[in-house]
């Protein structure tokens, strides 16, 4: 173990979990939060059982008082805390704009945007002059819009310049703070759209399929270690080329 901490919310399935193995793989110990307690607790088993530390917690992103009070946790018990993946979310129904339900809209940003931010905020204070590192899971819709998905497409931009804001502020205090945006990724979020509409998404994309979990995983590791000293308040596709359209 290399005695750093990574915590990753929303890490009880897909590309959370992904990222809660690999980092576990490269010596981190992993708490994994998820608002899903049980499938925290099944991946934070399988980094130990791989030779990792795991351990699980619950959370709700989206209730301030839930993320301050896995922090005090992750820092009562691990002493310390090095990499933040926010990767918690949630998509929301597939419906054009005027038919969006607003209390649908409100819980997407309350998950995926306002999440992000209670995690930022609570965590930062901690990282400061360790050389820490935030990576806030995106999305393609970050960059470009789809149809029927008005508030991911909000959320998901929104993400993207809360990672810009909080490089600029503390990268002089050693904290870097990137996103990563996932394209079509086999994965729970991916598997409940509708199998037409993946057809027509796979279309734009020129590797034409899907990606896997690992791989954005593989990312999240290179931009959490050392080697990517450099980077910071970058957005970085995982898409097979679907923004390049």
């Amino acid at each position: 173990m290399n005695g750093k901490v990574a915590l990753i919310t929303g890490g009880g399935s897909g590309i959370g979990a992904a990222c809660a193995r690999r980092l576990g793989d490269d010596g981190f110990g992993v708490v994994v939060a998820d608002i899903d307690v049980d499938a925290a607790h099944r991946v934070a088993d399988a980094v130990t059982a791989a030779g990792g530390a795991g351990r699980a917690h619950r959370v709700d992103v989206s209730d301030p008082l839930s993320v301050r009070e896995l922090l005090g946790v992750v820092l009562d018990r691990c002493g310390r805390l090095d990499v933040v993946v926010n990767c918690a979310g949630i998509a929301g129904p597939l419906v054009p704009v005027v038919d969006y339900p607003i209390d649908a809209f409100d819980a997407v940003m309350r998950t995926n945007v306002n999440g992000v931010f209670y995690v930022m905020r609570a965590a930062l204070p901690t990282m400061l002059g360790s050389g820490g590192v935030i990576v806030n899971i995106a999305s393609v819709a970050g960059s470009a819009a789809l149809r029927t998905h008005c508030a991911y497409v909000a959320a998901k931009h929104a993400v993207i310049g809360l990672t810009k804001a909080a490089a600029r502020e503390y990268a002089g205090n050693g904290v870097r703070v990137v996103s990563v945006s996932p394209g079509v990724i086999d994965s729970p979020m991916t598997e409940a759209l509708p199998r037409d509409r993946l057809a027509r998404v796979l279309q734009s994309v020129p590797l034409g399929k899907p990606g896997r979990p690992e791989d954005v995983a593989d990312l999240v590791a290179y931009l959490t270690s050392d080697s990517a000293w450099y980077i910071t308040g970058s957005d970085h596709p995982v898409d097979g080329g679907f923004l390049t359209r």
